[in-house]
């Protein structure tokens, strides 16, 4: 079969219920996002999915190197900040293989359209790592109009110079996509697959919907905006990318690319303040399951059966090496993927495996592991035990009941935690605002 075209999208602190093929709510104005429950129902929806990480740099560390984030230095922090500008300790270093870099080695076109936010230039940058194309910010959270960052300065990039470009973030990372699908459309004298990170920041605060001009005004108070918002904005600005998503799967279908292209959708951590993650409990930070349990949609019409469902367990730096297996692609020697590839799954989502998840947090002194029904979790130094199908809310706590495998399950995150990298002293763990402001779970 003929290597696929890959268009990897992900959504920034989408709780796992706000799409409606999640279960999530219409909202006034109709279905949130129809664009990606079509391609859902058209494709295969991963009910057991997670994310490497609560927050978001180190999410993205394990998404370009298929590895467990904790291994790199700069994944430690929580997320990368800017304080972390001209570091060059803390970024992805330009010598680690790369999703991208070994996509690229193996004949894919790489471009990255959306959120960085792995370590500043001049050390470092999507270029250096992998993609051959870039355009969008380097930080975290943009104000969707003015592009400031959290420092109040602008942050949108074509390559690694800034660029001045007027209008509504998340359309400007959908058009981007639409002209990119289009330049990669084959012809005579073009004809490699490409390989497309769109990384949007919707629905990341703050929250704006394209009608939200005059909020502008006072940049540095509009990004933290934890007086602002609602449940009417956010489902706004989810349909936004929902829609951009639509713009982007046409293109695909009137360049005749749709058929052979794996549209992959997910999330880089769990929901905030506004998310619905029903009926999981916890949000971005914390490693219950509303945390780090995410949407991941797959649709590859030649390949992927429609209409389809699998309980299959994994997480983010899984499906880095799916596409490393499906785009033809290695990486070197001392470099091997800690994920595992759902390539078979993909194919046929009946061949599920057994596989056990790991997770390790600096905030509360937070640990997981997820193996099989089971979950292990401490938070705060308190351990719990918690059969998760019978109990995905986590509320019942079944360690005093089950001594025998809480003990077995501890000892098992201790033997994986030893083979980690520590924790560094130094790092730190930081949404870019202070907690005491965020309402309580």
């Amino acid at each position: 079969m003929k290597r696929p075209n890959i268009i990897f999208i992900v959504a920034d602190d989408l709780g796992f219920a706000d799409l409606g093929c999640y279960g999530g709510r219409d909202a006034q104005f109709g279905p949130v996002s129809p664009v990606l429950d079509e391609l859902a129902a058209a494709g295969l929806r991963f009910t057991q999915g997670y994310s490497n990480s609560p927050v978001c740099s180190p999410t993205r560390f394990a998404l370009m190197t298929a590895r467990y984030q904790y291994r790199l230095r700069g994944a430690a922090e929580e997320p990368i900040n800017g304080r972390s500008k001209g570091s060059t300790l803390l970024g992805l270093s330009p010598d680690h293989p790369t999703l991208p870099s070994q996509l690229r080695a193996a004949g894919y076109h790489t471009a990255l359209i959306g959120k960085w936010h792995l370590g500043y230039p001049p050390h470092f940058s999507p270029l250096r790592s992998g993609y051959e194309e870039f355009f969008g910010p380097m930080s975290g959270g943009v104000d969707y109009f003015s592009h400031a960052g959290t420092n109040g300065q602008h942050d949108l990039y074509c390559g690694e110079e800034e660029k001045m470009e007027v209008g509504y973030l998340t359309d400007l990372l959908s058009q981007r996509a639409v002209d990119y699908v289009q330049r990669m459309a084959p012809t005579a004298s073009q004809d490699k697959p490409f390989f497309l990170s769109l990384h949007y920041t919707a629905p990341h605060w703050p929250w704006e919907t394209r009608e939200d001009h005059a909020l502008v005004a006072d940049i540095k108070s509009n990004l933290f905006h934890l007086d602002g918002g609602n449940i009417h904005t956010y489902q706004r600005m989810i349909h936004h990318m929902d829609e951009g998503i639509g713009w982007i799967v046409n293109a695909l279908k009137e360049t005749g690319q749709l058929d052979n292209t794996l549209i992959v959708f997910t999330s880089d951590n769990g929901g905030e303040r506004f998310s619905d993650s029903w009926p999981l409990v916890g949000g971005k930070m914390d490693l219950t399951e509303g945390g780090i349990r995410v949407p991941w949609i797959a649709h590859w019409p030649v390949a992927v059966p429609a209409g389809t469902v699998t309980t299959q367990q994994c997480m983010t730096m899984d499906w880095s090496a799916t596409l490393l297996e499906l785009g033809g692609a290695v990486m070197p020697s001392g470099y091997a993927p800690d994920g595992v590839s759902l390539a078979r799954v993909l194919r046929n989502p009946a061949a599920n495996f057994s596989t056990a998840l790991y997770w390790r947090m600096n905030h509360r002194g937070q640990r997981a592991l997820r193996e099989g029904d089971w979950k292990y979790l401490r938070v705060d130094g308190n351990d719990y035990l918690f059969n998760i199908p019978a109990d995905e809310r986590e509320r019942a706590n079944l360690a005093k009941k089950q001594p025998d495998r809480l003990a077995n399950m501890r000892n098992q995150w201790e033997d994986w935690n030893a083979t980690m990298p520590p924790i560094p002293e130094d790092a730190t763990v930081s949404l870019g605002y202070s907690a005491k402001d965020m309402p309580q779970r």
